[in-house]
């Protein structure tokens, strides 16, 4: 490891415990309008969770301690009740194409993120995934305070256990995360050795100041988070980045499938950062048994498009002027 990133873990590292809820409030009381803060959750199909996640941001974040100034859900196409669960627990719910509908969505969870810029107001801007389980709203005081108590920093990531679902075969506590063991942590390490002290470099729990994420592309699909971690770090430098202890995060797991696409995506995403030249567009090939039997192979396409940073975009620029 780095000598930079070693000093970078002992001053940029702490626990969502170090900055007391008064301590945030107050910190945040004394920013004004800068100090104003849109949590954002992704949503596609998850109503089994997202209720008791805007429920506890409301209470706990909202109501208890006035943290939260907005707390938006955007559906990217759901076919269940995440829409009506959400908007019941209290959140604003915004559907992807309805956000900026001249340009035609494309699926992935980075092109939510993207989309959300234009639909939230909040000078500091906290994602948190819709998934995830036994919800603590450390998960989002946690990312948020240190934007608050410190101005020059501009990235804030969550890091957490992440034990894999007993109904796993072979899980172990800790051994959540496969696609950061097997691609992004090798990928960092190889290239981006100063990002090597990041504990969850894809965690879906992050929090930015709007005027750097206003600045950055977006990945549309997986590729996201190793994305917006990379270009961060180019943009304003380590210092200005850092992480959060908020616990144990529990979420639904991805079968063995969907990992090998999204290992994809972000494997092509630091490619295209790595190179920007011409590449030819991947597709990755993975088999099925077949009923009757041998193997199918099934064909995917990576996700390689990317939105431009939203400053590029002029009904963003408007609202922003205005």
């Amino acid at each position: 490891m780095l000598d930079e990133v070693e000093r970078w873990l002992s001053t940029r590292s702490w626990s969502a415990a170090d900055r007391p809820l008064p301590a945030l409030l107050a910190a945040k009381r004394a920013l004004g309008p800068r100090g104003t803060v849109s949590v954002v959750l992704p949503a596609l199909n998850e109503e089994p969770t997202v209720g008791l996640i805007v429920r506890t941001i409301r209470k706990a974040l909202m109501e208890e301690a006035p943290l939260v100034d907005e707390l938006v859900v955007v559906d990217s196409g759901s076919t269940d009740r995440t829409a009506e669960v959400a908007a019941a627990a209290g959140a604003r719910v915004v559907h992807r194409d309805e956000v900026l509908p001249r340009l035609p969505a494309l699926p992935g969870k980075g092109e939510v993120l993207w989309r959300s810029l234009l639909a939230t107001t909040g000078e500091i801007v906290a994602f948190v995934d819709a998934d995830l389980k036994d919800f603590d709203p450390a998960f989002v005081s946690g990312i948020v305070g240190p934007l608050l108590t410190d101005p020059d920093l501009a990235f804030v990531k969550a890091m957490y256990d992440r034990p894999l679902d007993p109904a796993f075969a072979g899980a172990t506590p800790g051994q959540g995360g496969r696609v950061t063991e097997l691609v992004a942590r090798p990928l960092l390490n190889l290239h981006w050795p100063q990002l090597a002290g990041f504990v969850q470099p894809l965690g879906g729990e992050y929090a930015a100041r709007r005027s750097l994420l206003e600045t950055l592309p977006f990945p549309v699909g997986y590729g996201v988070e190793l994305g917006l971690l990379v270009d961060t770090l180019h943009s304003v430098g380590l210092d200005a980045m850092a992480q959060v202890d908020v616990g144990v995060r529990r979420h639904r797991h991805q079968d063995g499938q969907a990992l090998g696409r999204m290992a994809a995506a972000i494997y092509r995403t630091a490619q295209l950062r790595l190179a920007r030249g011409h590449l030819v567009r991947p597709r990755l090939t993975q088999f099925d048994r077949a009923a009757e039997g041998g193997f199918e192979p099934r064909t995917h396409e990576v996700d390689t498009e990317e939105r431009p940073p939203m400053l590029d975009i002029p009904e963003y620029v408007r609202r922003r002027a205005a």
